[in-house]
């Protein structure tokens, strides 16, 4: 039960410091880069599986990633981008910031709950698959909104020229 306290305790100040990366984020120029890396950077704690105690079965995998999934949705309708000063910015969303928060306390009860019944570091693991579920579905996303606004930009800006 301490594992359980001290991870979700670790999950609400990660998702303090995701709140605060976001709306700095926000305030700089977008770049297919800053899109694309963070599942990139993310993926390395697939290694975790490695070791024997975090592994999972078939099914758990399918429920976590599927969960993970469903939940990118909220992540992706929250995502958005705007032109402004001929630069492409990641737009500010109130909805972001408590969608993060309902998703932190379903996770804790998610964990609470199935605490007692899975093992510790398989339930890490499922958490891990969920997150990376729903991270790189919302960053596709992102990246494919991206590329359209940077189209768009491009577009005008040789319409403009010519």
């Amino acid at each position: 039960m301490d594992f359980v306290l001290i991870s979700s305790i670790g999950a609400v100040f990660m998702a303090i410091f995701v709140m605060f990366i976001r709306m700095k984020a926000s305030k700089k120029p977008a770049s297919a880069k800053k899109i694309i890396l963070p599942p990139i950077f993310m993926s390395t704690g697939a290694l975790m599986f490695v070791v024997p105690y975090f592994r999972v079965t078939p099914m758990e995998i399918l429920e976590a990633a599927t969960v993970g999934m469903l939940f990118s949705v909220l992540l992706i309708k929250t995502s958005s981008f705007e032109i402004r000063d001929s630069e492409i910015y990641l737009k500010r969303s109130k909805a972001f910031a408590l969608i993060l928060i309902g998703l932190l306390v379903i996770r804790f009860i998610g964990k609470m709950v199935l605490s007692s019944s899975i093992d510790y570091g398989q339930l890490s693991g499922m958490f891990w698959i969920l997150a990376f579920s729903m991270v790189v579905p919302w960053r596709i996303a992102m990246y494919m909104n991206y590329r359209k606004l940077h189209q768009e930009l491009y577009d005008t800006g040789n319409s403009k020229t010519t």
